[in-house]
């Protein structure tokens, strides 16, 4: 799987999260977040750029499944529109693009 596609599902899944989903949907949107920021981060650390290592770590610490952050619905779809919306701006970045 390439950066790309993954940037790119993110994107879809952090979108489709602003509708009503059953709860195990939002689950499943989470693990995915936790496994596909974490690669993320072990990618851009590859090329060695430290300031998007940290953001995709902490979008991995944010998004976990595991000891929940209770933000409320209306906060979390900002959250998720942001965080899609930069992955989408990422995809543009010509800088590191072609490094991975």
């Amino acid at each position: 799987m390439t950066i790309k596609i993954l940037k790119i599902t993110l994107a879809l899944l952090l979108f489709l999260c602003l509708l009503e989903m059953p709860y195990g949907f939002y689950q499943f949107v989470r693990f995915v977040a936790l496994i596909g920021f974490g690669v993320l981060a072990f990618k851009v650390n590859e090329v060695d750029n430290k300031p998007e290592v940290v953001i995709y770590g902490a979008l991995a610490l944010l998004f976990q499944p595991f000891f929940k952050i209770a933000l409320g619905r209306d906060l979390w779809n900002i959250v998720d529109v942001v965080v899609a919306f930069g992955m989408i701006f990422s995809l543009f970045k010509k800088k590191y693009r072609d490094a991975l």
